[in-house]
């Protein structure tokens, strides 16, 4: 236990050195969040045991998480909570920019409802992290086995369906930092079609504060987005390349609305 403590104590005076040092290498403030995260999940993982696979074992680890995040000086702040349905399931997706995206997923998992994640199987295999966001939820797929994927996301909506789930994912498909959304891949919307469900657009503000190809990271704030549903009733299968660009074009306009006022948060913050 003093072990422990002291590992703690030790991030801790680390991640404030972090926060206070605008010119903290790149590489080290990235090693210590994946480190952070590992080390968080590692500690949880016999407690969230008891119960595998139920959302509630990420609230400890999100609350710390966000916790290391503000240590470090990055901050979050999610609006549109009004515009969350806890009464029925749906697939929200969002915009991907970064590994830091972990922190947006802590600050959302306590208000979305019975969260589940969809990620691709290669982050079963991080150590520590990858086990623990299996007790949570989080469903692996192989994205190169198609017949895998279809299968997995076929039971996922099963779950929407039965048990009210909020299924996470990113529609762009891979890491994206541009002014402009990728094109949105068509797994989201076969869910929801299928499903029938509704779809909840999450946009969060681009990350001003860093830069993966300059390699810059400094302390920073961004906001997070809740818009409403979209509901998917007058949309069938025939129409899901509709429904892509209806939700994209929401989510564009509100991405380039955030953005423009991240920026000016996160530069009075380095101020």
């Amino acid at each position: 236990m003093a072990c422990t403590c002291e590992v703690i104590g030790l991030a801790c005076v680390v991640a404030l050195i972090l926060s206070v040092s605008a010119k903290a290498p790149y590489q080290m403030r990235m090693f210590f969040i994946f480190f952070g995260a590992g080390a968080i999940v590692m500690l949880c993982v016999p407690f969230m045991m008891l119960r595998p696979r139920d959302y509630r074992n990420a609230l400890v680890p999100s609350w710390c998480f966000r916790q290391l995040c503000r240590l470090m000086g990055i901050t979050m702040e999610v609006r549109g909570l009004e515009n969350v349905r806890a009464g029925h399931g749906s697939v929200v997706i969002m915009n991907h920019q970064s590994a830091l995206d972990l922190c947006v997923l802590s600050y959302l998992w306590p208000v979305i409802g019975r969260g589940t994640v969809v990620a691709k199987k290669e982050i079963l295999y991080l150590p520590f992290f990858g086990f623990g966001a299996w007790l949570w939820g989080t469903l692996y797929i192989n994205r190169s086995r198609k017949t895998d994927s279809i299968n997995s996301l076929q039971k996922e909506a099963k779950a929407i369906q039965e048990r009210n789930c909020k299924l996470l994912l990113f529609p762009e498909g891979t890491r994206n930092s541009k002014d402009t959304l990728l094109p949105f891949k068509k797994g989201s919307f076969h869910i929801a079609l299928q499903s029938k469900c509704p779809i909840q657009p999450v946009v969060i503000s681009k990350y001003a504060f860093m830069d993966d190809e300059k390699k810059t990271f400094r302390p920073g704030h961004a906001l997070i987005q809740i818009l409403p549903e979209v509901s998917t009733e007058k949309y069938e299968k025939d129409d899901m390349q509709q429904l892509i660009d209806d939700c994209r074009s929401i989510m564009q306009t509100e991405y380039t609305k955030l953005s423009k006022e991240g920026l000016a948060l996160s530069s009075n913050k380095q101020s």
